[in-house]
């Protein structure tokens, strides 16, 4: 059997070389070197032909080269809780145009909640070397990323601070958000409102249950502990938690939602009764200008860009206390947290 009948080429080839668009110029490497790097000294009819050479060839500069001779990669680590919440998309574009305006790589990764995937994932980043990193923590306690902070990689936490250790991060004001929202309702004439949250181990929801308390408690109004309801954002979960509040003729008259997924929901679970219940709920949701729900919006896509914004000062050099951003959120409504209570309740 021939040589080559063993051994088949591999489909993809060798990567071209600076050495062959040299060649296949006819100039020397150090002029596809400035060409390359968009050097002076080279003059056009010159720089045309190594165009040429570059593009006939598929060549692509070997930018791990270059992290050796500057030490800097030029790239960023986005660690999302889930890469499928709408969310997400916002805040990840917004980071991503910062990075690109740097001139930086961005590269994303879900954790999908889980503190050890969330560490495997941002020490992998690590290991490939990026300038820094922008997380979205899913565990309590970050300290396994102080090596790594010491050794330069700047890091900004987003939407939670981080756990057991000082650093960057930018919150949405979940507290203000949520008293907020539960104020809006106590004032079109609710006084059993319902509470439905994410997990208690997440800042977010402490903080919108905090509000939802502090809304009550400016009313002077008593909260039975069957009206608050914390745990997996799961459909399930949430409608079981729903229907238990709305049972019975002392059931809650309207309903918070502690996030958008619970919010999603809750809209089903309200979208089959008959006796009216006010809704709102916190984050926006795709279709709720026309469904008509009254939401606490939070913008994502202001937290991406603040958060790649104070990254990038850093890695240029900004140094002082780890900052504590806390942005603005809005009542938007739209006729579902509006719904009365029914007469008499």
């Amino acid at each position: 059997m021939a040589d080559n009948a063993r051994h088949p080429e591999s489909r993809y080839g060798n990567r071209p070389t600076m050495k062959d668009v040299a060649a296949r110029a006819g100039v020397g490497l150090k002029t596809v070197s400035r060409v390359v790097n968009g050097e002076p000294g080279v003059t056009p009819d010159t720089e045309r032909r190594v165009q040429e050479a570059i593009e006939a060839l598929g060549f692509r500069r070997n930018d791990s080269a270059r992290v050796l001779r500057k030490g800097r990669t030029a790239s960023i680590g986005l660690v999302l809780e889930d890469l499928a919440d709408p969310f997400y998309g916002p805040l990840s574009r917004a980071v991503e145009e910062v990075a690109r305006e740097h001139g930086a790589l961005l590269i994303n990764g879900s954790s999908a909640e889980d503190a050890d995937r969330e560490q495997e994932l941002v020490l992998a980043f690590c290991a490939r070397r990026v300038d820094g990193l922008i997380v979205i923590p899913a565990g309590s306690d970050h300290r396994y990323l102080e090596p790594e902070i010491k050794a330069g990689v700047a890091t900004v936490f987003v939407d939670r601070p981080a756990g057991r250790i000082d650093a960057d991060v930018v919150l949405s004001d979940s507290f203000g958000g949520a008293r907020a929202g539960v104020a809006h309702l106590i004032a079109h004439g609710h006084r059993r409102i319902g509470f439905i949250g994410d997990q208690p181990r997440i800042h977010t929801a402490t903080e919108r249950l905090r509000g939802y308390h502090a809304a009550m408690a400016d009313a002077d109004l008593p909260v039975d502990e069957a009206w608050v309801s914390l745990g997996s954002t799961s459909p399930e979960r949430v409608r079981v938690a729903a229907e238990s509040m709305l049972a019975g003729p002392d059931g809650v008259t309207a309903l918070f939602a502690g996030n958008n997924r619970v919010t999603v929901t809750a809209v089903r679970v309200l979208a089959g009764r008959e006796r009216p219940v006010a809704l709102v709920g916190f984050d926006d949701i795709e279709l709720a200008d026309l469904l008509g729900i009254t939401v606490i919006s939070q913008d994502a896509a202001a937290l991406g860009r603040t958060a790649a914004e104070l990254l990038f000062r850093r890695l240029d050099g900004a140094d002082g206390t780890p900052a504590r951003v806390e942005l603005p959120t809005a009542l938007i409504q739209r006729g579902s947290g509006e719904v009365p209570p029914p007469a008499g309740r």
